[in-house]
């Protein structure tokens, strides 16, 4: 599987970890899942065993992959690189020691910037502490409707460089949600045979509260059935922003 990426807000993809299992609404129609299937077929050998019996999916189950601990080593050229693309690294059987291990080599490649995304913000927030956070890592979480706002508060007690919500697939309205100690938001719609379907007005209201707030927001898709469906305007206007890049020379 190659390590660029067709995602429009990163350059590249980086699986320590393969594999995970639901935990909330917004993993029903998950991709990575629907992936691994093809990619399975396809003879990839990440995605030819589950590390897990008690998961469910053809080669989903999680899987510590040390070897793939090496490949960002071999990128000479900066580039944006998102971690895990196929798994939670805070899933709760990824051991603590392979987590510092990530966090190690993130560290020993600071031309590169990394985005690393979690649903399981309870766990990431008891480990902040036992973890040393590069200067070029950036940590989100998902946050699909207000269920999961409290991820929120969790992210804000992490030391990161760059805090940012994924609010993908957006499920519902975020009226309630605090940027403060945020420094960047992604909504978007599901995309898939059995997508749900994203309001405007939700995709707005989150816009709007990222403008007053000063934080860079990328809307990445409405979604339909299949990625491209509905195309990425919102009231004509692409919204792309982002954060500064940490630069290659930092430490």
């Amino acid at each position: 599987m190659s390590d660029r990426s067709a995602i429009e807000w990163t350059e590249a993809t980086w699986n320590p970890t393969t594999g995970c299992d639901r935990i909330t609404p917004g993993c029903d129609n998950c991709y990575a899942l629907t992936l691994s299937r093809r990619l399975k077929s396809m003879g990839a050998a990440k995605y030819q065993s589950d590390g897990d019996p008690r998961t469910s999916g053809p080669g989903f189950g999680l899987t510590l992959h040390p070897d793939a601990l090496e490949v960002p080593l071999q990128w000479k050229s900066p580039r944006m690189v998102f971690v895990n693309s196929m798994s939670d690294l805070f899933h709760a059987r990824v051991p603590l020691d392979f987590v510092r291990q990530v966090f190690e080599v993130i560290a020993e490649t600071p031309q590169h910037t990394y985005q690393l995304l979690t649903k399981r913000a309870l766990r990431l927030r008891r480990l902040a502490d036992q973890l040393d956070w590069p200067t070029n890592l950036w940590m989100g979480v998902s946050v699909e409707s207000a269920d999961q706002l409290d991820r929120v508060d969790d992210l804000r007690a992490v030391p990161a460089a760059v805090r940012f919500l994924s609010c993908e697939p957006l499920l519902g309205s975020l009226g309630g949600l605090d940027l403060d100690g945020i420094g960047w938001v992604i909504a978007g719609g599901e995309s898939g045979p059995n997508h749900r379907s994203i309001e405007e007005d939700w995709v707005i209201e989150i816009r709007d509260l990222c403008k007053a707030a000063g934080v860079p927001f990328f809307f990445k898709q409405w979604g339909g059935r299949t990625p491209k469906a509905g195309g990425r305007e919102l009231e004509g206007q692409i919204w792309s922003e982002m954060p500064d890049r940490i630069p290659a020379c930092a430490s």
